[in-house]
């Protein structure tokens, strides 16, 4: 199973890397590195104690939704982290790759460290992050359309829509610009969801 979780997660980066990858070869090779571009980079935090509030708020913001949205809208045989269903201890290992690789990091190279970047840069910070958080809520809420009732696609929708938005906010005006941040969040969040199948809490 870790080795399975291992070529999905380099499958996934590889795969959400492609479009951002392209676009700075195009239009930015020459002003600085593709990590660089994408905000990966130590988040420069100027109060810790700040940091460390906001990024716990936010944390909670999405922990909350999240154990809703497992206990109560989706059948947690619909969620990508089922294979780890009942298999406690021994799904830990694969359960970090997952969310820390597969799903955190990818999705944040591309949506706060490709998407919200660009639309920023385009429309200034509050109508990029806002549609980057949208695009990101719809993409989640599109992928349980024929599987859930509309009430629950549309919780699913504005909580990962309000997740995307705080998160691009913890990295462009708490992080300075850091990816770093919504990746440790993200992770976090997925991994603590994942860590209820896991040991049959859902």
């Amino acid at each position: 199973m870790i080795i399975e979780s291992f070529i999905n997660a380099v499958i996934q980066i590889i795969l959400f890397s492609v479009i951002p990858f392209c676009w700075w070869f195009l239009v930015a090779r020459k002003k600085c590195s593709f990590l660089t571009w994408l905000g990966l980079q130590k988040p420069d935090i100027k109060s810790k104690a700040n940091y460390w509030l906001c990024f716990l708020g936010v944390m909670a913001l999405l922990v909350i939704p999240i154990c809703t949205i497992v206990y109560f809208f989706v059948d947690a045989s619909l969620l990508a982290f089922e294979r780890f269903a009942g298999l406690g201890l021994a799904a830990i290992i694969p359960g970090l790759i997952y969310a820390i690789f597969q799903t955190g990091f990818s999705e944040e190279l591309f949506f706060r460290g490709f998407l919200a970047k660009r639309l920023i840069v385009r429309f200034g910070f509050h109508k990029g992050n806002l549609l980057q958080s949208l695009l990101f809520g719809a993409i989640h809420g599109l992928m349980f359309l024929s599987l859930v009732e509309l009430i629950a696609v549309a919780f699913i929708f504005i909580t990962t829509a309000l997740a995307g938005y705080l998160m691009g906010w913890m990295n462009e005006k708490v992080s300075k610009g850091s990816i770093v941040t919504s990746w440790a969040i993200h992770s976090s969040a997925n991994f603590l969801a994942a860590v209820l199948i896991m040991f049959n809490f859902v």
